[in-house]
């Protein structure tokens, strides 16, 4: 294969507009610098499909692609990149450069497999109308296959003979060589050359409109291998290569998911269902079949028995995905009855069983998490420690920043929900304004009967006693936000603890969130970048202004940026603590609420609430102080 160098690809877009390139096949319209046309990609009505000249790009909102003219090919026309390239090159009136010996050889190679798979695949679709197919073809007949899918699919047989494939292929011109090379013939050091494969319904491998290999199903009980392969050629790599995904790509639209099954049945099943299909080859799902799917849907969905082996296999998965997750791109999953593959549940469950399960697919996250709680217990301080040390570890497998911090606030969300706190991320937030439990205004609660009581009126004074707490609580956050930026080797040494960070006052999470955001892509991190950034964004430069003038924080040593940073660090924690412990508090405060409220007197509970307040603070505080 011909190496194209940057150079000769740099001449290629030179010489060529992208508008004009891509004109031939979408109908564009000149806006201004740019171009605008109906996506190739997807049946929208309103355009969205961009070419820029001087970039010599094209984006697609819609389908959110965007690419060269050299991708544009490669999506549009479904070829391979030296193809597209050679296609540009013609249309530019350049010629190709000329190829090494050894890739003259590999190509020459490669053109003689291809072509030797071709008719092969031809020989095995005729061998299956003929006598010696008669059982397979009831084979696949009892197994729901129709002429429909059989043509669709290109299924075919492979007789029993031992040479049957090889003579005729040999008699058609083929050397021997180029078929054991196409992995046709195994060619023993001892004895004559033979068929790879017997008396085997045969399903053809695709890439790209050609057939690249073949997995072949035993229809013999004797046979020890019930699915077998081709062998790596110089067109086949298994790890590399999904079954079904040249159809799969051509049938996915937005509205429909790319089901990831088990084996050739089930994508022929799910396709004829409807469903765009495809399968790994025998073995695990390697990074590059995770990249296949993801090219052409965001969120496939992994079909898999529910069993326990089904739930191994989506562990498995999860372990290969995690450090390629990236923003908008996951799995989900759908479990099948236990025992069932896909083609089981369509044939004997029906096509609406099927769509409810696909419809029930989990997130990714969910899985792994239900994954991790169920294999490590936490009925001890010491194992509880231990699974978060775990989740931590889980999180440190995901590359992608984004999604690592996303995870963590999942995680975080699903261990205050399992501890009892109120609601995700809250950081035990107050009830808001004007809720009211079921009872509040004299309605009988659901405790049982309780008699009419009008509601009795709040003194103001009573009411004053706890607007302060609120504000404690700003100041602690603010304590928090502003020693980042006059101490930011903070953002290094406390990352896990800025991360899990949940802040109640909204300018301040705000504030929090414009510089971690900054911290993430910056190189150099220091005092006078930080208040830069913060000064682009004018609500932020109000928000650290009136913080930082602020005469409770001037108070604190740790804060001011001659403070040492290991001082500095350790103020913070304890300042972390606090604000944890206010959130501790509310949360508690919140019940009080919650079961004063049931005395539908108001007076009544704004004093339990004052009270169970005082006695939560007294008892925080160290013994005499």
């Amino acid at each position: 294969m011909t190496r194209f160098t940057p150079q000769f690809l740099d001449e290629i877009r030179a010489r060529l507009r992208a508008s004009d390139v891509i004109g031939r096949t979408v109908k564009l319209t000149k806006e201004g610098r740019e171009f605008r046309g109906l996506s190739p990609f997807t049946q929208e009505k309103t355009p969205s499909f961009f070419v820029n000249d001087e970039k010599g790009k094209f984006f697609d909102f819609s389908a959110g692609k965007s690419g060269d003219i050299i991708g544009f090919l490669m999506e549009t026309q479904n070829l391979a990149f030296p193809e597209a390239v050679a296609s540009l090159a013609e249309l530019a009136g350049l010629d190709l450069p000329k190829s090494s010996p050894e890739e003259e050889e590999r190509a020459r190679s490669a053109k003689g497999v291809a072509e030797a798979n071709l008719e092969a695949a031809k020989f095995f679709r005729e061998q299956l109308t003929r006598k010696p197919g008669k059982h397979a073809l009831a084979y696949l007949e009892q197994r729901g296959v129709g002429a429909a899918a059989r043509g669709a699919f290109g299924l075919g047989y492979a007789p029993g003979d031992r040479t049957a494939l090889r003579d005729t292929l040999m008699e058609k011109g083929f050397d021997l060589s180029c078929l054991v090379d196409a992995g046709l013939v195994i060619r023993p050091d001892d004895g004559e050359p033979y068929d790879k494969f017997r008396d085997r319904v045969m399903f053809p491998i695709l890439s790209r409109g050609k057939v690249i290999a073949f997995g072949g199903r035993a229809l013999s009980r004797s046979v020890s291998a019930k699915y077998m392969n081709s062998p790596e050629t110089v067109l086949f790599h298994k790890s590399a290569t999904l079954y079904g995904y040249d159809r799969a790509r051509k049938k996915l639209k937005d509205d429909t998911p790319l089901l990831l099954a088990e084996g050739y049945m089930d994508v022929i099943a799910l396709d004829e269902a409807g469903y765009a299909a495809v399968a790994p080859l025998g073995t695990a799902v390697t990074e590059a079949q995770l990249g296949l799917l993801w090219r052409v849907c965001d969120e496939p969905v992994v079909c898999l028995d529910g069993d326990r082996a089904g739930q191994k296999a989506a562990f498995r998965v999860i372990d290969r995905a995690l450090p390629l997750l990236a923003p908008g791109k996951s799995l989900r999953f759908a479990f099948l009855p236990e025992g069932k593959d896909p083609d089981d549940v369509l044939r004997g469950d029906g096509a609406k069983a099927m769509a409810q399960i696909v419809a029930a697919a989990r997130p990714l996250a969910e899985v792994l998490w239900a994954h991790e709680t169920e294999a490590h217990p936490q009925t001890t301080p010491e194992q509880v420690a231990g699974f978060r040390r775990h989740l931590r570890d889980r999180l440190a497998q995901i590359q992608d920043i984004d999604v690592r911090r996303a995870y963590q606030h999942f995680f975080t969300d699903k261990l205050r929900a399992e501890n009892g706190a109120a609601g995700p991320r809250t950081g035990g937030r107050p009830p808001a304004a004007g809720w009211r439990p079921e009872g509040a205004r004299g309605r009988p609660s659901s405790g049982g009967f309780r008699p009419f009581a009008p509601p009795l009126s709040v003194s103001p004074a009573l009411k004053a006693v706890n607007l302060n707490r609120t504000d404690a609580r700003t100041v602690t956050e603010a304590l928090l936000v502003l020693t980042l930026v006059f101490h930011p080797s903070l953002f290094k040494t406390c990352e896990d603890e800025i991360f899990a960070l949940e802040l109640v006052d909204p300018n301040l999470s705000a504030l929090l969130g414009h510089l971690v955001s900054f911290v993430v892509e910056c190189e150099t991190l220091d005092r006078e970048s930080l208040e830069n950034h913060i000064s682009r964004v004018e609500k932020h430069q109000l928000t650290f202004a009136h913080w930082r003038d602020h005469k409770r924080l001037r108070l604190e040593r740790f804060l001011r940026p001659e403070t040492d940073d290991d001082q500095a660090r350790q103020g913070w924690l304890n300042a972390l603590s606090k604000h944890r412990f206010d959130g501790e508090l509310a949360a508690e405060v919140d019940e009080a609420a919650r079961s004063a409220y049931r005395t539908v007197d108001e007076e009544r509970l704004w004093r339990e609430v004052i009270r169970h307040r005082t006695r939560l603070v007294n008892d925080s505080k160290p013994d005499g102080g």
